[in-house]
């Protein structure tokens, strides 16, 4: 593979990196509250008029175990961290910018967030060295998908969260920068998507980035379900991502 080639790839990347600050292999837990045991009093998403405190949240949002196929982890100390300088170049693209980069819109009375890992089949043991390649090659492009839950006081409130990512989305939709210190990742398209997501309401983006010449594709999705709000940025270090339908359904599912 030629040297240019290679040096694309690998800025691509560390774009998509960089616009959802997780990393696939990581599993070092933050000083947040751990998952509830499993066997535990399933919990449901608050009655609008109540916002959920972070422990409520923690019962609410994805575990390991509740998506077949994917490994689910807590965000780090390190993600939140760099994900607090995150910005835009475009103040209108501030509401799409917030939920991929570990935020919720508004001012959420709570906020936990989960990482969640589409794992590839592993190659049988007496599968032959190329296959073993494949397979390690497939496990580096899975899909990473942040998910998000923040809580607020009323119904109105968390839909206000889904009416700016609306706004944002159709503002930018010509694109943006995201920007994190002296880092540009740069985002050429956001359209909407058709996606059926479920809840009381949500929106649904598919993002283009392009990273000097080399080009991927990431998708954000939002559900409001009471006071509650899920929030879903996907991407691939492979270039393409694909919908989280699993991981929103589990979700979806879990919030009642």
């Amino acid at each position: 593979m030629r040297r240019s080639t290679v040096r694309r790839t690998a800025l691509a990347a560390s774009a998509m990196s960089l616009a959802l600050l997780v990393s696939a292999c990581g599993s070092e837990k933050s000083e947040g509250k751990k998952d509830e045991p499993k066997g535990k009093a399933s919990a449901s998403a608050p009655a609008a008029g109540k916002a959920a405190s972070a422990e409520e949240l923690g019962k609410l949002i994805l575990a390991e175990g509740d998506v077949p196929g994917h490994k689910v982890t807590e965000a780090t100390a390190a993600d939140l961290a760099t994900a607090k300088g995150v910005t835009s170049d475009k103040a209108e693209c501030k509401p799409l910018v917030d939920a991929m980069s570990l935020r919720s819109g508004g001012a959420p009375a709570a906020l936990v967030i989960r990482k969640v890992i589409a794992m590839p089949k592993s190659p049988a043991p007496d599968a032959a060295p190329e296959d073993k390649m494949k397979a390690g090659l497939s496990a580096l492009g899975g899909t990473i998908t942040s998910d998000t839950l923040g809580s607020y006081g009323d119904a109105k409130a968390a839909g206000d969260v889904i009416a700016a990512l609306k706004k944002s989305g159709a503002d930018c939709a010509g694109g943006f920068n995201l920007v994190a210190g002296s880092d540009k990742t740069k985002f050429t398209k956001v359209a909407p998507a058709d996606f059926a997501a479920g809840g009381d309401e949500a929106v649904s983006f598919t993002l283009n980035l392009d990273a000097e010449g080399t080009t991927g594709t990431t998708h954000l999705i939002a559900v409001r379900k009471g006071s509650t709000v899920a929030t879903f940025y996907a991407l691939s270090l492979a270039g393409q991502a694909e919908q989280p339908k699993a991981v929103v359904e589990g979700q979806v599912k879990k919030l009642g």
